[in-house]
């Protein structure tokens, strides 16, 4: 086991590169199931969840081999149905081959998915609109057990709540079903729009690219296709809030900043210097004296609305402000864990059901200290912290930050933090 160790008190400064984004890679990946052939997909992050995933196309009869930041997936080979739960356990988006597999096979038996334990994630909205499909499903001893006979056929789906990965496994399944399927109250997120350009580019008929009600015409076959992973929007965001809280001024270079405008608003607002061009962003932090940074309040929402994901991040840079803020979190119930690990590096915040004050330390600073990483957005929230703290942090369980960061201690000691691995 290793742990993450970092000096803190050093500006960030230089450039960034970004990663292809681990949330798009994922469904891109279970798409590749949906068709024999060698698919190819360009600017493939190298993680711990890509990683598992990957391993549990192996187990379905799948090869692959990855050169680079290029993966070649041959979906040639499908032959079993049953994703288990030693390769499922520990991350929730496995549960993502269920649609390609009923599509493609006509069964499905996937274990119910681990993850990141920030709350409740049900996949009733994937069941419900399988359902719809004429899909059977039994939950039974642990697993979804999914069957069909013959074809799928289409239906309208609605979700009460829109759902990343359930609109990701209904556009999958749909794209092979018999007529057409109409998701309303479709899930927006930039990631989806990169799994219907995939779609597309395979043979599928897919109108309402990031609307949220998505027509589906369901075709005979699919084919292999090549398509490219977007930038990490959860990634670039992470790296904004570091340079904001460590101070300094840094480029981040190959992101796409239309895909995170409220969180550019709020580093306004926060008195962040934020200038962008296509494919890049320029952070600036405040500079010296009191006030740095302003409170801000933020409401996790829905795309476009501010990500869940980088909740925790910004709450590491509102314990630095001037004030009091207030952060509300309404996607995941259980998602304030880092709180605690916050407050142990002197951090001032208390916590009412789905809402946390931040009481801001203004001139005085975070100090280093002993903390254990919880999720994986949580970890880089620990990160953030660390780098604005005076003197060392030790971060344990780091296996959480490597699901979705790649080679960050090489990406932070660019930007001219001292940061480095050591065995726990």
């Amino acid at each position: 086991m290793e742990k993450l160790v970092i000096e803190g008190g050093k500006p960030l400064t230089g450039e960034v590169w970004i990663s292809g984004a681990k949330n798009a890679a994922l469904p891109l990946i279970a798409a590749t199931l949906l068709a024999p052939g060698v698919h190819v997909l360009h600017n493939m992050p190298d993680l711990r969840d890509t990683r598992t995933i990957l391993l549990l196309l192996e187990s379905l009869g799948l090869t692959w081999e990855r050169q680079g930041s290029t993966l070649r997936i041959d979906g040639s080979g499908l032959r079993y149905s049953e994703a288990s739960y030693d390769l499922v356990k520990t991350m929730r988006a496995s549960i993502l081959v269920l649609g390609p597999l009923l599509a493609r096979l006509g069964r499905a038996k996937v274990s119910m998915p681990g993850g990141c334990a920030i709350g409740a994630r049900p996949i009733n909205f994937h069941l419900m609109g399988f359902e719809q499909l004429g899909v059977r499903c039994l939950l039974e001893h642990g697993y979804v057990d999914a069957q069909i006979d013959g074809r799928m056929h289409g239906g309208t789906v609605y979700f009460d709540i829109p759902s990343v990965t359930g609109t990701e496994n209904l556009l999958m399944a749909a794209a092979l079903a018999k007529g057409t399927t109409v998701i309303k109250n479709a899930a927006r997120e930039p990631e989806i729009g990169n799994l219907i350009d995939m779609l597309t580019a395979m043979g599928a008929e897919i109108e309402g690219r990031d609307s949220d009600r998505l027509t589906i015409h369901g075709v005979e076959s699919l084919t292999a296709s090549e398509s490219t992973i977007i930038p990490d929007r959860i990634e670039t965001g992470t790296y904004a809030i570091a340079v904001a809280a460590a101070g300094g001024d840094a480029v981040i270079s190959g992101c796409n900043p239309n895909h995170l405008p409220s969180l550019l608003d709020k580093l306004r607002l926060a008195g962040v210097s934020v200038s962008s061009g296509e494919d890049f962003l320029r952070i600036s932090a405040p500079q010296g004296g009191k006030n740095r940074i302003k409170p801000v309040n933020v409401t996790t929402m829905p795309y476009p609305g501010y990500p869940t994901d980088l909740q925790a991040q910004f709450m590491a840079l509102m314990s630095l402000s001037s004030g009091v803020c207030v952060i509300h979190e309404t996607i995941f119930e259980n998602r304030f864990m880092h709180v605690a690990e916050l407050q142990r590096m002197g951090a001032d915040i208390q916590i009412d059901g789905r809402s946390a004050m931040v009481k801001g330390l203004g001139d005085n600073l975070l100090t280093g200290a002993q903390v254990m990483a919880t999720d994986l957005r949580a970890s880089s929230s620990l990160v953030i912290a660390g780098l604005a703290a005076k003197g060392r942090t030790d971060i344990s369980r780091i296996y959480h930050l490597e699901r979705g960061y790649e080679k960050m201690v090489e990406k932070l000691t660019g930007l001219g933090a001292t940061v480095w691995k050591e065995k726990e």
